[in-house]
Formats: C-alpha cells, sequence, structure tokens
C-alpha cells in the first residue's frame, strides 16, 4: 500500500472550509498582531480539499500496526490485548469529569479505588506498600533506587554499589546511575541464571542492592532466587526486583515472598493499559515494610470513614510525579483485576508460559536455541545459524514484516548472539502462534536457498529498507515543496 505525502496532492486554490463574510468590525491587523511578531512570507501548507484530507489520512491510519491488527512477539515488552471494556470504564463520567484539585468530599470515588488497587497489588506481590506516583517503569526504577539511597543515609551506611546481572533490562544500570551509585555487573551461569558464586564474590560491605528481572531477559526463572535474596540481606544490602516480567507469575509467586524488599510493576503490560502509542504507562512501586517510610507523598489515607491525603512522611523521598500518578491507567487495570478476579491470576501467567514454551518448541528445529531447558513467558532464539549462510538477525526481522508480523526484539540480550527475543503473551491463539511459526520456519528456508531475499527484506512494505545509521546520525526533516 502507498500514499503520496498530502504535500504531493495539494493543488494551488483548493480550500478545506471558506469563512463567510466578517461580522465584527474591521481593525487593523498592526492593532491587533504587531509586525514584528507576523511573517513575511505565508507558510508552505498542502491545499488540499476536506475529501482529499479526509481521505489522505483514513488511508494513513490503514498502514498503522497495531495490536487491534496484528501480532506483537516483542519479547520483554508484553504487547497483550486491551480489553476495551476497560477503556469504557476509565471513560465513565464519574472517573473523566473529576479534577484532581476538588474538594476531597467530592472524590471519595476515586481516593477509594486507588486505595483498593493498592491493596490488590499488596496482595498479589507480596509486599508492604505501593506508591501509584510513577509513570513507567524506568521512573519506578529510579523511584526505587532513590529509596535505596534515602534508607542508607538514614542509617549513615552511604553504600555506593549496586550490582546487576548481565541478564537484566537494560535501563537498571541506568536507574542506579542516574542516583549516583556505581554498577557492578555480575555473570550469567551455563543455565543462564545468576551465578551465584560471581554474586558472592561481587559482595562488599559497599553494597546497596541487587537489581535483578525475574524471569530474566532470557526468559528463565530465576531458580536460586531464595538464596539470592539472603546472600544479600546476609551483607546488610536490598533485592530491588524489575517486574516487567510478571505476566509470568501472577498468582503464582509473590516476589514479596522470596525475599524481595522493591519490585515495580508495568501497569501498561501486565496490567492490559494501553501500550507505546496507546497512551500513557504506570509503573507503581512496592516496598518491603523497612522501606515503607521512604515512599512518596501524598498517601492516601482512611480515617473515620473518609479517604484523605496523606503528608506526614518526614523520610519520603518527595513526589516524583503529580498527584496520585497516571489516574486513567490505573483505572483500567483495576478494572482488570476485577473483570478476572484472583482466581484468573494463574490463568493468564499459565497461558502465557505455555505460549512461549509452545512457540520455542516449534522454532527449536530451525533456529539456534542457546538455552534449551523450559522458558517461562518468553524465550530467546539466536540467528547465528542463519548469519553463517549470510543472513542476519536484522535481515529475518525485517522479512517477517512481509509476513504480516511485528518483529520480536532482537539483539537484545546482548549475552546472546544474534539474540531473538519472543514473547507470545496469553492472549494470542493457537492459530495465530502457528502462522507466526510458519513464517518464521519459511524466512530460516529462505535463509537456506534464496538468502538473497531475505537480506533486501522487506519488499512488500510502504517503505523499504533504510540506512538506519545515516537516519539516526544525519536525520533530513527538511521537505522541499515548490
Amino acid at each position: 500500500m502507498t500514499e503520496k505525502l498530502i504535500f504531493e496532492i495539494s493543488r494551488p486554490g483548493r480550500r478545506c472550509v471558506r469563512l463567510s463574510a466578517l461580522d465584527v468590525p474591521e481593525k487593523p491587523l498592526d492593532d491587533i498582531l504587531p509586525g514584528r511578531h507576523r511573517r513575511s512570507t505565508p507558510p508552505r501548507l498542502p491545499e488540499v480539499s476536506e475529501l482529499d484530507v479526509i481521505r489522505h489520512f483514513t488511508r494513513l491510519s490503514q498502514m498503522n500496526y497495531c495490536i487491534d491488527t496484528n501480532f506483537y512477539p516483542l519479547g520483554s515488552c508484553t504487547m497483550k490485548y486491551n480489553p476495551r471494556i476497560h477503556e469504557d470504564v476509565a471513560g465513565l463520567d464519574g472517573f473523566r469529569r473529576i479534577h484532581p484539585y476538588q474538594p476531597f468530599g467530592q472524590v471519595q470515588g476515586i481516593l477509594q479505588l486507588l486505595d483498593e488497587f493498592t491493596g490488590m497489588l499488596k496482595k498479589i506481590c507480596g509486599l508492604s506498600d505501593f506508591s501509584l506516583q510513577p509513570a513507567a517503569g524506568a521512573q519506578a526504577e529510579l523511584l526505587g533506587m532513590m529509596i535505596v539511597r534515602a534508607y542508607y543515609r538514614k542509617k549513615g551506611e552511604p553504600r555506593k554499589k549496586i550490582i546487576i546481572p548481565d541478564s537484566a533490562h537494560g535501563t537498571n544500570p541506568a536507574s542506579a546511575a542516574l542516583c549516583g551509585f556505581d554498577v557492578v555487573e555480575v555473570k550469567s551461569n551455563a543455565m543462564g541464571q545468576i551465578d551465584i558464586k560471581a554474586l558472592k564474590e561481587a559482595m562488599s560491605p559497599e553494597v546497596a542492592a541487587l537489581m535483578v528481572t525475574i524471569p530474566n531477559t532470557l526468559g528463565i526463572f530465576e531458580s536460586e532466587i531464595r538464596e539470592i535474596c539472603e546472600t544479600l540481606h546476609d551483607a546488610g544490602g536490598l533485592v530491588y526486583c524489575d517486574g516487567a516480567n510478571m505476566n509470568a507469575m501472577l498468582g503464582r509467586v509473590r516476589p514479596g515472598d522470596m525475599g524481595v524488599d522493591l519490585l515495580h510493576l508495568n501497569l501498561h503490560k501486565t496490567f492490559t493499559g494501553p501500550h507505546g502509542g496507546g497512551g500513557p504507562g504506570s509503573g507503581p512501586l512496592g516496598v518491603s515494610k523497612a522501606l515503607a517510610p521512604f515512599l512518596p507523598v501524598p498517601r492516601i489515607e482512611h480515617k473515620h470513614g473518609t479517604y484523605m491525603p496523606g503528608y506526614a512522611a518526614p523520610d519520603s523521598v518527595g513526589r516524583v510525579k503529580p498527584f496520585y500518578g497516571n489516574i486513567g491507567v490505573i483505572i483500567k487495570a483495576y478494572s482488570y483485576l476485577l473483570s478476572i478476579g484472583q482466581d484468573g491470576l494463574s490463568g493468564v501467567s499459565e497461558a502465557a508460559v505455555i505460549n512461549a514454551n509452545y512457540l520455542k518448541q516449534r522454532l527449536s528445529g530451525h533456529y539456534d536455541i542457546p538455552y534449551p531447558e523450559g522458558c517461562m513467558h518468553e524465550f530467546v532464539l539466536s540467528g547465528r545459524k542463519q548469519k553463517k549462510l549470510g543472513v542476519s538477525t536484522l535481515d529475518i526481522a525485517k522479512r517477517l514484516l512481509d509476513y504480516g508480523f511485528y518483529a520480536p526484539t532482537i539483539y537484545f540480550p546482548l549475552i546472546v548472539e544474534e539474540a531473538i527475543m519472543i514473547e507470545p503473551t496469553e492472549t494470542e491463539s493457537k492459530e495465530t502462534l502457528d502462522a507466526f511459526v510458519d513464517a518464521m520456519i519459511k524466512i530460516a528456508e529462505e535463509a537456506q536457498n534464496t538468502p538473497e531475499l531475505v537480506r533486501k527484506a522487506p519488499h512488500n512494505t510502504p517503505v523499504g529498507r533504510l540506512d538506519e545509521v545515516k537516519a539516526a546520525r544525519k536525520p533530513d526533516l527538511r521537505w522541499s515543496f515548490s
């Protein structure tokens, strides 16, 4: 499908709207807008009819790739379907028309919802308290590191180091560094898990915390997580869990029970708030009892039958987001939890894990599997077999677009050569998964028999292969129109 630029369909003299005659007294333009603020030449705008505009942007919208139209096997991102009923709930007048500056007596309903939702997260995750303020997982990580720093300052122990496994999410070291910590990397063992011996060797009185992703970015559960947590706690350290992968553990494992001290969740991933361009994110941060005093204010308090904001928290690290966070996303997540119920949580994680293992098993004969043991909700293939044929992982991803599928996460995690990271989520049907497998197998065959076809992909998309390095380093955003 091709579509010209709107400037290319422009024709001199065409208009969408023609204004009626002036019905107010005329005034000199200089009285309204001084000449120094006006353009010397008219702006270069397209001249098109209303029908031209409607058709142009409608056609563009039909070119969009979205979860409503196609499958996103995007590893580490949990691009699951967002049920429309939750959008409807968040759009109810009682939610849509309130304002955070209203008297608290007029917004008891939303305050009750936020309080109840916090209670749900505490129960699901086994932690003492949550803040709903962070706007996304990365901001929650930053808040978590701020709390770790404040906790040790309060104790008079200015610890400087954060340990991060090489299988962790890429934002973890950035969040630690932003708070002034030194990052210490720990290697994975042959099973794709944290090397306990290497972890213990990295421990010292300067270690403040370990930031661990569970399951890790290889899709593998840290089977020795209890010993890992004990190792940190025995040295007076804390354990931060990146909960972006909570889709694998819902209803089955509570991070707090494993010994985790801090955990962030991504409501726009696991809890079905729209992801990416579909809306803002939300990254609640949960903490253990010892760290609860450091959470942001205000906090919702329920006293004498009334919900009120609480500011009496002298150890709080302060706000990280206005008011109580991205309320619309929180409402959708609350609605989601009510709709599936406590029993439905385990069904989510079960289906996600089954789907991932099904894909991994079906693709194992066509791509290298660096860690062949069972996975959780996602797994990592390697395109190194195809690379020997002159076809890179990037080529495979581009060719997949021709088959109507969004490309998986590629070249991450960094510890796998030619990595292809796939997460199907629980919302996809077996028919969709089979179609994806068929496309991946077909590409593997093409890499063997017609590698040039794959190297030059995509062939059927509106835009072909771009020079990505040049686009990043020398972007040309100009448009010449005459």
